[in-house]
């Protein structure tokens, strides 16, 4: 939880029927990952890639349809996010260092996300931990977002 300025981490969590590998693959291969990382209304662009520990990526999410009342953090549109590939345990676990392109420093700082990939029957259980969520994005539009993401990884690989 959020207090006294401090950072929060938010989760969510899905069962995917698919296997572990099918899933990771979806996260290593820059093609399949702009059809599906785009939370709902948003669609993709990757300009780097480098899906190693220590690799570099840069993407950006734009809207589809630009609302003044939900602006983008890096242009009215646009949020471009640039990271790193902290950690990348094949069919297991993928953990990124992230940070938004963005002049408002409620939106400033480094987030981790970890993907957690867990066999179970029927499929994969995949986790998405976000240590360190900048205060600029709510909770609710995160946990929206999160979700969305999720549905999207499962149509993408069921």
């Amino acid at each position: 939880m959020a207090g006294n300025g401090t950072k929060r981490t938010d989760r969510a969590s899905l069962l995917i029927k698919a296997s572990p590998r099918a899933t990771y693959r979806a996260f290593v291969s820059p093609d399949a990952l702009v059809e599906w990382l785009p939370p709902t209304g948003m669609k993709g662009e990757i300009f780097a890639f480098e899906p190693r520990a220590g690799g570099a990526f840069r993407i950006a999410l734009i809207y589809e349809a630009p609302d003044p009342s939900r602006a983008g953090k890096t242009s009215d549109d646009t949020d471009i996010v640039e990271g790193r590939f902290v950690e990348l345990v094949e069919n297991e676990r993928i953990v990124q260092a992230i940070t938004f392109e963005a002049d408002d420093p409620a939106f400033a700082g480094e987030m981790t996300m970890t993907w957690s990939l867990i066999a179970v029957p029927g499929g994969t259980e995949v986790t998405i931990t976000a240590k360190n969520v900048p205060t600029g994005i709510s909770k609710e539009d995160h946990d929206a977002g999160l979700n969305s993401t999720l549905a999207n990884l499962a149509a993408f690989v069921e």
